[in-house]
């Protein structure tokens, strides 16, 4: 492949992002660049550790003058999401990026880009590679599988590491400080399906909820946009007041961690309650239209007959902790930060409802930025399981990064922004969990953190591209940052 990139500044930083876009390196393939790293330290005579995971550690002392510095960790990871236009031919376990310049930016031909998190891994070689840049002694981490579940930082062995400063550089909007995430954890509420011979004098109707929005459970829960899980139980809840009816199913959702834009519900009824059932969903259309008039305008509620026989439905006390789970299950926004302004503390999402042979599930992502709120939502569905008759599963519980107030390596980087900018950079939190989560847990409660990275655009897509300058002017200021630290 020739080289694209060549004659672009700072010049070693392209050159090392060119050379490790010839390496694929998708989340779970990650061997060949693992192994591409540690022959880089060995070729630099430099420390490196290779674990089993596949995450390697390459450590640099510091330069003249920084010998006695502290340890300052730099921090990527090695994978990349592989998309690809349908008409792209690509193999990403075989090809090389094919790279390509549009004015400021780096675009691939037709998949993504892989600048996330490859710009990260150029910014520290080119470090690490260095005879003339000031710095103090440097413990490059650089993890696998963060985009599938930050499998590389959950397996990492913290006493490999020293630094107490990490420099994350995953983010993706330049002159913007990320200093806190979410942690998380997921719940599932199963109810045993108590079946019954359905009724064969009734007929069959499914209520369908379609039009949300939806989104990321943490990115957009703060837009007030619709759950069709919750809403569908809002509207059984309702109905039950009002007719003898019996719920045959009930599916809402793909995703635990996605609001979820649809649900429907199978239920029978009296052939002669069907106006009062059709009068009742069209209120419930006008209300939700009403609610959601400036979130999910296009919410839709509506009833169709099913011709197809139905021979069984749940008893009436599977179809009251139905209705009851889903009227009483926690979700949406908790708690606000005070710290943070607009940044949502803690939430829960209510992203599956599914019926199984013998079971409904409903699965939850709860998510926090302080633990112990995390752990009162869990709470909360402990004791909503309890009442009910559920039972409750706990899983994938990851850790939060909370905000520090007195964070020292936020202020040298506030400083050193106001100084080489002159404007403020903006401090900023996401409600989603990062890698800095867990190594808070892996490298001790006082590792001071923070997360930054030049301006990337449409990432996991293959429209994904990165500013030729932004990286220049960022790189600028990485190195200014670690100047000052002596």
């Amino acid at each position: 492949m020739a080289d694209v990139l060549r004659g672009l500044e700072p010049q070693l930083v392209f050159e090392y992002f060119e050379e490790i876009s010839k390496i694929p390196r998708g989340s779970g393939n990650e061997k060949a660049i693992s192994d591409y790293l540690v022959d880089f330290a060995k070729k630099h005579n430099l420390e490196v550790i290779q674990d089993k995971a596949l995450n390697v550690i390459i450590k640099k002392p510091g330069t003249k003058g920084y010998e006695n510095a502290p340890t300052v960790i730099i921090q990527g990871h090695m994978d990349m999401v592989c998309e690809k236009n349908k008409d792209t031919r690509h193999d990403f376990e075989k090809n090389a990026i094919q790279l390509r310049l549009d004015g400021d930016y780096i675009y691939a031909n037709g998949t993504t880009l892989g600048a996330d998190n490859g710009i990260a891994i150029a910014y520290a070689l080119a470090i690490l590679a260095s005879n003339d840049i000031p710095h103090p002694p440097i413990e490059v981490l650089l993890t696998v599988e963060e985009e599938t579940g930050m499998g590389g930082a959950m397996a990492l062995d913290g006493s490999n590491l020293k630094g107490k400063m990490l420099i994350n550089i995953d983010s993706e909007e330049e002159g913007k400080l990320l200093v806190s995430c979410a942690g998380g954890v997921r719940t599932t509420h199963k109810v045993k399906a108590n079946l019954v011979d359905a009724d064969k004098n009734k007929a069959a109707y499914t209520i369908s909820i379609r039009g949300l929005k939806g989104g990321h459970s943490g990115m957009e829960i703060d837009k007030g946009r619709g759950n069709a899980n919750k809403i569908m139980g809002r509207i059984l809840d309702d109905l039950a007041r009002e007719l003898n009816f019996d719920l045959v199913e009930i599916n809402g959702g793909s995703k635990m961690n996605a609001i979820p834009r649809e649900c429907d519900a199978t239920i029978l009824i009296n052939e002669n309650d069907l106006q009062k059932l059709q009068d009742k969903i069209n209120e419930w259309d006008k209300i939700l239209k009403n609610e959601l008039r400036s979130s999910d305008a296009n919410v839709n509620v509506f009833v169709s007959k099913i011709d197809k026989e139905i021979n069984k439905c749940f008893d009436s006390d599977t179809k009251n902790k139905v209705i009851a789970s889903l009227v009483l299950i926690p979700n949406g926004i908790q708690t606000m930060s005070m710290a943070i302004d607009g940044l949502v503390e803690s939430s829960t999402n209510l992203g599956v409802v599914e019926t199984k042979e013998n079971e409904i599930l409903f699965q939850s992502a709860v998510r926090s930025s302080v633990r112990s709120l995390k752990y009162n939502i869990l709470n909360q569905a402990k004791k909503v399981a309890e009442v009910i008759g559920a039972e409750l599963v706990a899983d994938s519980d990851y850790p939060e990064w909370q905000y520090d107030p007195d964070s020292k390596l936020r202020q040298l980087f506030m400083d050193v922004y106001k100084r080489m900018f002159g404007k403020d950079a903006e401090i900023v939190a996401i409600h989603a969990g990062v890698e800095c989560g867990l190594f808070k847990e892996k490298l001790g409660e006082d590792v001071d953190m923070i997360s930054f990275g030049p301006n990337l655009y449409d990432v996991h897509t293959p429209d994904e591209h990165i500013s030729i300058s932004s990286v220049k002017r960022m790189w600028d200021y990485l190195l200014a940052v670690l100047k000052e630290i002596k």
